[in-house]
């Protein structure tokens, strides 16, 4: 069954917690709060300046990204996103198919370019995603991240021209 990508209705608000609550209480992928309660994570995704979309199949909610712009004023011209995949469907190509909408998106806004700020170096499968969507890693912050099981890590800007 094909992925449909649309953009986020208050009512997909619940699906989206279902998501992003096991991906925060990890701690692996994102450098928020693993203690986040639900309205701060929904408050954070939904935060004004983000556009948010859902991927669902069969009227089911399989993950959901948010777009900005990466800076304001001399750097709104790069976009930003964050995403999330739901653990059940991890593997199955919903993060390929967001990447794809979003950078599609960010041209149609007239972004130019797409920056990931802090991606975490042990979250191979977004590394490898984002390198077979044409990021580059421009710089590595050494020891930025306090992995839960690996200690201090780096991360990585990445980026591409749209």
């Amino acid at each position: 069954m094909s992925l449909l990508i649309r953009e986020a209705l208050p009512s997909d608000q619940g699906a989206i917690w279902s998501i992003l609550e096991p991906i925060l209480r990890a701690g692996e992928t994102y450098a928020l709060p693993m203690d986040w309660a639900e309205e701060q994570a929904i408050s954070f995704w939904f935060r004004p300046g983000n556009t948010v979309f859902v991927a669902v199949r069969a009227d089911e909610v399989m993950g959901t990204y948010f777009l900005h712009a990466n800076q304001q004023g001399g750097g709104a011209h790069v976009a930003n996103c964050g995403y999330a995949t739901a653990f059940r469907a991890q593997g199955q190509g919903v993060a390929s198919v967001m990447c794809e909408h979003s950078l599609q998106i960010a041209s149609s806004l007239g972004f130019l370019a797409m920056q990931f700020n802090f991606v975490i170096s042990t979250n191979r499968r977004a590394v490898d995603l984002w390198r077979r969507f044409g990021f580059e890693i421009v710089g590595t912050i050494p020891k930025a991240f306090d992995h839960p099981r690996f200690g201090l890590v780096d991360a990585f800007v990445m980026h591409r021209f749209l």
